[in-house]
């Protein structure tokens, strides 16, 4: 598979930074949700408990399409502070930005290809049905410990594509600091005695928005067969107002084919190039759906017949993949 290496410096420039900062209401919002959840009030009313545990649970989950804007660096205009931004929710996520970043680089590069690092173990043609089977369940249900295990592989593993030394020292140093920060946070928790408030403020939310990204990352995913952008992943298009609001706090991340296609596209363009890809291919049915229940619906099947994409999932790479390293995020990364 060869990588298209389009420049999208233009499609970057697009970005309006106006729009940015209220999309990311989600930080403040899920502090205000952790203080409350934390509080002796709340503690003794479960109604209000179970309301804010779930609220900042939410608004948490958005925080995970912020670090992946920072990813792209379409967070801000300012390469540097999408980098420090990125930083600092990854350490809150305990996985490295720049693992992230890289991970997610070569996800885009080779989508559903074993070379796709980011849907690990499912489109690995190594890894067995049962163990994918028995994956897919861990991977859900204990997300928050599942995902930094699938990203640190990318670091860790002795067959890590990543060879710069400096790439891995900044990787090194960033592990450094999460778990620098995460001993400091435990010790003060630890010394005020306040483990009870800790779990329910802070990582009962961090476990269930955990679980809801994984769940987003299958219902984009899961059982896509296609190594083109817009046929390999699942597309929602926000129409009624929660979802609109949910979209609009997660960066419009849900409208993930032309996302996938032109990765540095600002945001609030996706639906309309979506919209061009339909009109210049009206015999073509992209995998898009108009409520999110529909796209997990067809995702779901997958979870105990076959979970896999692309080759696992019945694609055919047509023979083996070039010899290609990506190094940057790609207008289009499709070909064969």
């Amino acid at each position: 598979m060869g990588l298209i290496t389009t420049f999208t410096a233009a499609e970057l420039r697009q970005l309006d930074e106006k729009r940015t900062i209220p999309r990311l209401a989600s930080v403040p919002l899920a502090a205000m949700g952790m203080v409350l959840s934390g509080t002796d009030f709340a503690g003794d009313h479960p109604w209000l408990l179970v309301a804010s545990v779930l609220f900042t649970a939410s608004m948490m989950f958005c925080w995970t399409s912020a670090l992946h804007e920072a990813a792209h660096q379409t967070l801000w205009k300012s390469q540097w502070l999408s980098v420090w931004c990125g930083r600092a929710l990854g350490t809150f996520m305990f996985t490295p930005y720049t693992v992230y970043r890289e991970s997610h680089i070569r996800h885009h590069a080779y989508l559903n290809t074993p070379r796709d690092w980011e849907l690990w173990p499912y489109s690995d043609p190594e890894a067995s049905l049962a163990f994918r089977r028995a994956f897919v369940w861990f991977d859900l249900l204990a997300g928050v410990i599942a995902g930094p295990i699938i990203y640190g592989r990318l670091y860790f593993s002795k067959k890590s594509p990543i060879k710069s030394p400096q790439v891995r020292r900044t990787i090194a140093w960033e592990y450094v600091g999460i778990v620098a920060a995460w001993a400091a946070i435990w010790t003060v928790t630890t010394l005020i005695n306040q483990w009870p408030q800790h779990a329910r403020a802070v990582l009962l939310p961090m476990y269930l928005a955990a679980l809801a990204q994984t769940g987003r990352k299958f219902t984009e995913h899961l059982g896509m067969a296609s190594f083109d952008p817009l046929l390999g992943t699942r597309t929602v298009l926000p129409r009624k107002w929660l979802l609109r609001l949910s979209s609009f706090l997660n960066f419009d991340i849900f409208i993930h084919g032309p996302h996938h296609r032109h990765p540095r596209l600002v945001h609030t363009g996706l639906e309309a190039k979506l919209d061009e890809y339909r009109g210049a291919n009206p015999e073509v049915a992209y995998p898009a759906y108009e409520r999110y229940w529909q796209a997990t619906l067809a995702m779901l099947p997958c979870l105990w017949r076959n979970p896999g994409c692309g080759v696992n999932a019945g694609g055919n790479l047509g023979g083996e993949a070039a010899d290609v390293e990506a190094e940057d995020f790609a207008s289009d990364v499709v070909g064969a």
